[in-house]
């Protein structure tokens, strides 16, 4: 069995039934080739993927970290070399999986950045609505918050996606996956009054009419556009935490959670694959609590 032949079933495999971007898909390939790679340095350059042990893969972590790559990134590489063998496991070309019994580097989960309602809603008033842009980019802040949008989901965001009546959007997520999100009545206001009002004085490029979100170029939105409108707006209301569209995601479960809403609904609405993705939003709620407890309760102030 020869690594480049099963790399490139991989490959396949990645986009055909997993629905991967090539980006992902070339990621994935990346690190496999890194475990090639370390295995022709430790002089098991003939051994095939049917041959590698449990004992070639603490190796190879090892060797990740001395060249310096990070735990979190050594976990995603593994990974990684998990899906690479469950696939060979499926298609019945190998017997026993490598990988079963090797236990991923535990990595520090760092709790997410999340805003209050409150600094949401300044985020949203900082936009001057007598403009085009100002209309757009409330708007904008307004639907990655209330629909707990990647903002990859965002800038791809389509018109033919979204039914106010019913009250609804249909999001394209990860791996070409569609989810149905429920959308506030704030934020269809918001899109309305932009896509009905001076969304229509804007000259649409050929091929972008169906996009929610136009630049003044006519085109729809790229990430770094609104990653800059966010952290502009961010810094103009004086909020001082590290703020991107993703805060506003996490924003979005950390409220629900902590209005009491079930984990699973939050995780479908979000799109993770595991449960286990959407159970942080569980702890920052714990340690969202007990800095509050320690900030106001005047015991805990004293003891400070």
């Amino acid at each position: 069995m020869e690594w480049q032949e099963e790399l490139m079933d991989f490959d396949e495999f990645l986009r055909l039934e997993r629905g991967l971007t090539e980006n992902s898909v070339r990621a994935y390939h990346t690190d496999i080739e890194k475990l090639v790679s370390y295995l022709s340095l430790d002089g098991r350059a003939l051994i095939g993927p049917e041959e590698l042990t449990c004992k070639d893969l603490q190796g190879f972590v090892r060797w990740l970290a001395d060249i310096q790559i990070k735990p979190r990134t050594q976990a995603r590489i593994l990974s990684g070399i998990k899906s690479f063998y469950k696939n060979l496991i499926i298609k019945e070309k190998i017997d026993e999986d490598p990988t079963e019994q090797f236990q991923t580097p535990k990595i520090e989960r760092k709790l997410p950045t999340v805003l209050s309602v409150e600094e949401i809603r300044s985020l949203e008033d900082s936009f001057d609505t007598g403009r085009v842009d100002g209309v757009r980019n409330r708007a904008i802040i307004e639907t990655l918050y209330s629909c707990g949008l990647r903002v990859s989901e965002l800038t791809e965001l389509r018109l033919s996606q979204m039914n106010f009546e019913v009250g609804c959007v249909v999001i394209e997520g990860k791996g070409r996956k569609e989810r149905i999100v429920p959308i506030g009545e704030r934020a269809r206001d918001y899109i309305r009054e932009y896509v009905d009002g001076l969304r229509q004085t804007q000259k649409i490029e050929p091929g972008n009419e169906d996009y929610v979100f136009i630049n003044r170029s006519g085109t729809k939105l790229s990430r770094i556009m609104i990653f800059n409108i966010i952290k502009e707006a961010a810094s103009k209301v004086g909020i001082t935490k590290v703020v991107s569209p993703h805060t506003l995601r996490h924003s979005f479960a950390t409220h629900l959670v902590d209005g009491g809403a079930n984990l699973r609904a939050v995780q479908e609405m979000l799109g993770h694959e595991s449960i286990v993705t959407t159970e942080i939003y569980t702890h920052l709620d714990d340690s969202y609590l007990r800095s509050t407890m320690m900030e106001h309760h005047p015991y805990a102030k004293k003891e400070e």
